[in-house]
Order: structure tokens, then sequence, then C-alpha cells
């Protein structure tokens, strides 16, 4: 018997079962790639093992918490790239439509699958949906954590405080998990059955999404163009990241969301070369603390609690302290429409959500101010959170992300924040200011930009 590639801890048991003789299935969802995938090579050892053959299998839910043709769009080209690099690999790739609790069990048993791999997900939906899965066959059922760079169970067991209590926790286990990716080989097993060919250039024009967000073109899809956009910040932007990634005026940050937030590139791969990049240290930390603590957080965060979208979620210091300031005079209110179109008194708010809306990407720390102005403006915190987190996941192309759920809840609800000094509306929760934001960069440049996009 081969050795397994993937560390014992990355993988856990979702349910136990007798094995067929048959294939052993893939289930993508979270990591959209074939290289660099924990979950993959996971499932083509125990193929190896069993001596069967080994395919792929994404689900094509019909709806997907909010997401557009924006969202829909960018996964499915980025799919059509995952087909092609597998068929030269020798693994199929099907491609299922409907819901998962239908359509895994109804596959598993028309090919008597003898084992299903899964990847590693905190969303309520997607454990919900692993949860059917497993109650509706009878094979062994797996999960591999290919997301984050140290599996989110071994990082903490439990919810944490904040980035203070996880960093040091996360530091002292990291080396262990920054080891080589075995590459994923030709299978040398063949599928017995018919593999139906995909449409991917039409598939998209008979879904039932809401497809008033338009797709946008200012980024290439697909593991390949994400590989070559890590390559580019690397060389171009990293080495001034920490002076400039907090200046929405300039082009600062890495870009890299959208594809880390499909799984088209992995997180450990883009810290790996980073950490063996020329960069200032400086930058290098700074880029590696968003990249790891902030990032595995966010999805500490969604496992452990699972309100992650409500104010059920804020500390309780935050909760009595928003309590309290819940009758304060709100000065603006708006409505969801007028938010949606960036109709407001704040010109910087409104560009931000313009931003959004036109691009799918909205600069990280304006993402902050955005979402504190919606609790200044609406007439309380769960109102807050709906209309932010409504926004980020139909206009953002990484929304419906831990990330997200995580940075708007600490926005609005002082998540891993402290308590800071009491003011009208917050409360104790952090509060930001346009005067503020003027103190740190080119209001007007950064506005004037976004015009230029209209």
């Amino acid at each position: 018997m081969s050795e397994r590639r993937v560390k014992s801890d990355r993988v856990r048991m979702l349910r136990t079962g007798s094995a067929h003789s048959g294939p052993v299935i893939y289930w993508m969802s979270r990591d959209q790639r074939v290289q660099d995938n924990w979950a993959l090579v996971h499932a083509q050892d125990i193929a190896r093992e069993r001596a069967v053959p080994l395919a792929v299998v994404f689900c094509l839910a019909p709806s997907f918490l909010g997401a557009t043709m924006r969202q829909y769009g960018f996964l499915l080209k980025g799919l059509a790239e995952v087909d092609s690099s597998l068929r030269r690999l020798g693994i199929p790739f099907h491609l299922l439509k409907g819901d998962p609790a239908t359509e895994l069990p109804r596959f598993i048993s028309r090919h008597r699958v003898a084992e299903l791999v899964t990847d590693f997900d905190p969303l309520r939906i997607k454990r919900a949906w692993k949860t059917s899965v497993a109650d509706g066959i009878s094979i062994p059922f797996t999960e591999v954590d290919a997301h984050n760079i140290v599996p989110c169970r071994v990082a903490s067991p439990k919810l944490e405080y904040g980035a203070y209590t996880l960093r040091p926790k996360l530091r002292m286990v990291l080396p262990e998990y920054l080891d080589r990716y075995p590459k994923v080989t030709k299978s040398p097993h063949r599928w017995s059955g018919t593999v139906p060919d995909i449409a991917w250039k039409t598939i998209g024009k008979g879904m039932t999404v809401d497809r008033s967000v338009p797709e946008v073109d200012w980024i290439v899809p697909g593991e390949h163009a994400a590989r070559t956009a890590l390559r580019n910040f690397i060389i171009h932007r990293l080495a001034s990241y920490d002076e400039a990634r907090n200046d929405p005026s300039r082009d600062g940050q890495s870009g890299l969301s959208p594809y880390l937030h499909f799984g088209q590139l992995s997180a450990q791969r883009v810290a790996m070369e980073v950490m063996n990049s020329g960069a200032p240290e400086r930058s290098r930390e700074a880029f590696l603390e968003e990249l790891i603590t902030r990032r595995e957080l966010s999805d500490n965060f969604c496992y452990y609690h699972r309100s992650y979208d409500s104010p059920k979620s804020f500390p309780a210091w935050a909760r009595a302290t928003l309590e309290r300031h819940l009758q304060d005079l709100r000065e603006h209110h708006y409505t969801m429409v007028q938010f949606e179109q960036g109709r407001t008194h704040d010109d910087l708010w409104n560009a931000a959500q313009r931003e959004m809306v036109l691009r799918g990407k909205m600069h990280g720390y304006l993402r902050m101010y955005w979402a504190k102005k919606i609790l200044e403006w609406t007439r309380s915190p769960e109102r807050a959170m709906k209309v932010a987190v409504f926004l980020n996941d139909k206009y953002e192309l990484d929304g419906r992300d831990p990330n997200g759920y995580a940075g708007i809840a600490w926005s609005i609800g002082g998540v891993h924040d402290r308590p800071w000094g009491e003011r009208r509306i917050f409360g104790m929760v952090r509060y930001m200011s346009y005067n503020g934001c003027r103190s740190k960069f080119d209001v007007q440049a950064y506005i004037d930009h976004v015009k230029g996009l209209e």
C-alpha cells in the first residue's frame, strides 16, 4: 500500500460505511483547482490504493446565497479550465445540476462509488449539504481541509476572541503545514462509463439566476490566471504593500481575493511564494497577517458560530452597548434601494458602493467604512447586518465568504475587536468617519477614480 500524502489531521471522517468496488469521487466545492489541492490529492491516494478510477464531481446548485450571474460566470469559467486540466490527466469531470442532497447520492448509486471525498467549508449551507449527502449514502465519506493552511479544527478547537488569541496558535504549528504540494498525476485507471461533454460556453444561458448584475472583465477567472496574478502581485506590488494597502486611491492590494474565494488559488501556495520572495520583511509580514491570521480567523468564526451573519454573533459587550444606543437619533435613514444605488449624502460611501456594483470589488479599507456607515444610517444592528450582507453577497465577486461575514460583523458588531470610547449609535463599537478617511488617503482622488469607471 502506497503512503498517503495528506496529513491525517487535514482529514475528517463524515461517515463510515461499506465500500463498493467502484470509483473514488472527489466532490469539488470550495476548492476549484486541480493542483495544490489536498482534497484531490487525498482522493487520488485512495483511488490508487483501491486500484480504481478517480473522478471529480461538481454540483451546480440553482441558487446560492443570492449569487448572481457575475459570480456564477466567474465560477463556470474556472470550472471549464478544471475540466480541461483533468481531461489531460485522464480524470473525468462530471457537472451535476440541482440540490446536492439529491444529486450526489443519485450519482453515487448509479456509478457504485466506493468512497466520497470533499473539501472543507465552514458555512451553514455547505455543512447542511454534507449532512444531507451523508444521510443519503452508505459509503465512506471524508472531508479534507484544503482551504486553510493550518486546518481550521487543528488551529483551534473553539471560537477565538480575536487575532491576538489565534495568532500564536497558528505561528506555533504553521511550519508543519507549509509542506510541499505533491502533484496530481495521470490516473492509471480508466473510467468505465461515458463522460458527457459539457457545453461550457452555453451552460450559463439555461440558468435562472439574477442576470441584472453583469460579469466583469477586469479579472480573468481560472487556476492559470490566478497563478499569473500572484506572480504579478509579488513582482510589482508586494514590496510596497505595507504602506499602500490601506490607500484606496492607490493600486496597493493583492487583488487575489476572488481567486482565493473560489479556490482557484491555494492560500498555502500564496504564502510560500510570498515567504520566498525578496520583498521587504515588513511588507511580507503585513500581507501574511491578512492571508493567514485574519483569513483563518474568519473560518474559525464561521465554523464555531453558526449565527455568523447576524447580531447573535456579536460579543456580549457589543450587543449590550448597541442595545443601549438603539433609540439614539439617526440623522440619516436610507432604504435598501438608496443604499444599493449609492444615493446617500456621503460621496465617499457612494463611490465605494458604486465601485462594488461596477467592478465586483471594493477596497478592503473602505469595506469597513462602508459597513459602519450602514449601521449609522439604519434603525438597528439587525437591519444593518441584513443590508450589508445582502449588498456584499450580491455584488462582490468574493461575497458569500467567511472573510465577508467576519468583516461585516467586525464593522457593525465589534467581533474580533475591543470596546472603544462610547459615542452615539455605535456605543463602544469602533467608529470611522469621513474626516478620518481624509486624513489617511486622498478621498477626492478615489471618488474621481470611481467616476471614471461609470
